[in-house]
């Protein structure tokens, strides 16, 4: 489960660099959602997980939550968020 969530933050964080290029901006529409399941995903990985084996969940849920931040950030300068 936690190679899942930190699968789920990679491609949220590309899928950030990929709506940073002009005119594909919308696409945080769908990687903001995307990161929000791929967070909750890695909470469930790092509740889940030993205590010596967290370092893969945690880096996941700090990705989703860059995804999700920076994303958000993003949508608020391009004007998509009222």
């Amino acid at each position: 489960m936690s190679l899942i969530s930190l699968i789920f933050g990679i491609l949220a964080l590309i899928g950030l660099f990929i709506a940073a290029i002009p005119c594909l901006g919308a696409l945080n529409w769908l990687n903001i959602p995307f990161a929000v399941v791929g967070a909750i995903v890695s909470a469930i990985a790092l509740g889940k997980a030993e205590p010596g084996r967290k370092g893969m969940a945690m880096t996941g849920l700090v990705l989703c939550a860059i995804a999700i931040v920076a994303g958000g950030f993003r949508l608020s300068l391009g004007g998509g968020i009222l």
